[in-house]
C-alpha cells in the first residue's frame, strides 16, 4: 500500500469512529432525554392502607379505587401497601412510593401525627397527597370520607331507639371507643355524646384501639366494675370491636342489651340479624373509593378538584384541607335489604349462612 493510501484509509477510519462516537453520545444524549421524561410523565398513584384487620380495605376499598382509577385514566397505575397496623411501617411504604416515582399518593394513615413527616417529604418531592378516611396531617391536598361526627351521632342515636323507655339518665352505659391515633376516633366520640349526654349514665369509657381483643377487656373490666345487671347498653365504635364484646357479654350471659358498631362488616350485619348486635353505620364504601380515584387522577392530571371538595376541614396540624364528605346511614335488622342487600354489597345468601338460617327466616330475609 503506497502513502497515500494509507493517508485515505486511515483518514476514513477517522472519520467513521468520530462518527460513531458521535453516534454513541447522541443515543445516549435521547436515552436520558427519555429516562427524564418518562420519570415526569409517571402515571402512578400510591395507596396506601392502614391495616389489614379491618375487613374493608383488603376486600372492598383496594380493588374499588384500582378499578376506578383504571376507569378513569387506562394507562394510569396503582402501587398498593398496606401497613398492617404499624405506623412505622407506613411511614416507609411511603419512602418506597417516593423511590417508586408515583405523582400521588392516597393514604389512610395509621397514625394521623405520625405520618405529617412522611407526607411532608413526598410533597416537597412534588407529590400530591390526598387522605383517605382518615385525616392525616401534613400538607394534604384533598381528603374523602364520611361526615364522621354524624356517624357517632347515628350510633348514639341507634342506641337509644334500641334502649327504648329504658333510656333514662341513670342507664349505665359502657364506651368503648377507636384508637386516639385515629382522628376519626375522635370525631365518632364527639358525635356519639352528642347524642348521649344527659340522655345515659355513660358509667365506664374506654378505647378499645379498634382491636377486638381489647375491647373484650375493656368490657369485661367495666362488667367487673359496674355488674353485669347494671349495663343497659355498649356502645362500641366498630363492628370489629363488637365482635369481641359480643363474645364478653355472652361470656357474662349478658344478653338483650343494645351494641353499636360501624362498617357494615358481614360479621356485624350477621350478629344484627342474629339480635346480638342492635346497629351498624354504612358508609358504602364504592362511593368513598370513587371520591379518592377521581381525585388522585385530577391532581394527576392537573385538573382543579373544587368542584369535588367542597367543603374544608381543619386537620391536626393546623392545615385547611379541601374536603369532600359522604354521607352515612344507620342499619338495623329493619332496614338491611335497603341497604347493604339493596346495594350489592352482601347476597341474601352471604349474610344467610346455616347458622343464621333461622334467624334469617325470622328477619324476613329469606
Amino acid at each position: 500500500m503506497n502513502n497515500t493510501m494509507r493517508r485515505v484509509v486511515i483518514g476514513t477510519a477517522a472519520v467513521s469512529m468520530a462518527l460513531s462516537v458521535a453516534a454513541c453520545g447522541k443515543a445516549g444524549d435521547k436515552s436520558s432525554d427519555s429516562s427524564s421524561s418518562s420519570s415526569s410523565d409517571s402515571k402512578t398513584i400510591g395507596l396506601l392502607l392502614p391495616d389489614s384487620v379491618t375487613a374493608r380495605y383488603e376486600k372492598f376499598d383496594k380493588p374499588l379505587f384500582e378499578a376506578k382509577v383504571k376507569e378513569l385514566c387506562s394507562d394510569c397505575n396503582v402501587e398498593y401497601a398496606n401497613a398492617a397496623g404499624d405506623a412505622a411501617k407506613q411511614a416507609q411504604q411511603v419512602s418506597s412510593m417516593i423511590t417508586k416515582g408515583v405523582k400521588v399518593l392516597v393514604i389512610s394513615a395509621q397514625d394521623s401525627a405520625a405520618i405529617k413527616s412522611s407526607i411532608q417529604t413526598a410533597v416537597d418531592k412534588g407529590i400530591k397527597v390526598v387522605a383517605y378516611d382518615r385525616l392525616a396531617q401534613g400538607p394534604v391536598s384533598a381528603y374523602v370520607s364520611f361526615d364522621n361526627q354524624k356517624v357517632g351521632e347515628l350510633q348514639g342515636e341507634a342506641l337509644l331507639a334500641a334502649l327504648g323507655s329504658k333510656a333514662t339518665p341513670k342507664s349505665k352505659i359502657v364506651m368503648i371507643n377507636g384508637d386516639d391515633a385515629d382522628p376519626n376516633a375522635g370525631q365518632f366520640k364527639a358525635g356519639a355524646h352528642k347524642a348521649l349526654d344527659g340522655k345515659v349514665d355513660i358509667a365506664y369509657e374506654q378505647s378499645g384501639l379498634w382491636k377486638d381483643t381489647v375491647a373484650a377487656q375493656k368490657v369485661s373490666a367495666a362488667i367487673t366494675q359496674l355488674g353485669a345487671k347494671n349495663i343497659a347498653g355498649v356502645y362500641s365504635a366498630n363492628d370489629g370491636m363488637a365482635g369481641g364484646i359480643a363474645n364478653t357479654l355472652k361470656g357474662a350471659k349478658i344478653s338483650g342489651i343494645p351494641l353499636t358498631g360501624q362498617d357494615a362488616e358481614l360479621a356485624g350485619i350477621q350478629r344484627i340479624v342474629a339480635g346480638t348486635q342492635s346497629s351498624t353505620v354504612y358508609k358504602a364504601f364504592k362511593p368513598e373509593a370513587d371520591a379518592a380515584a377521581q381525585l388522585a387522577v385530577n391532581l394527576l392530571q392537573g385538573k382543579d378538584i373544587k368542584s369535588l371538595a367542597t367543603q374544608e376541614l381543619t386537620s391536626g396540624s393546623g392545615d385547611k384541607v379541601p374536603s369532600q364528605l359522604l354521607t352515612p346511614v344507620s342499619v338495623t335488622k329493619a332496614n338491611i335489604k335497603d341497604t347493604v342487600i339493596k346495594d350489592g354489597l352482601y347476597s341474601v345468601a352471604d349474610i344467610c349462612t346455616a347458622d343464621f338460617a333461622a334467624a334469617c327466616k325470622a328477619a324476613g330475609l329469606q
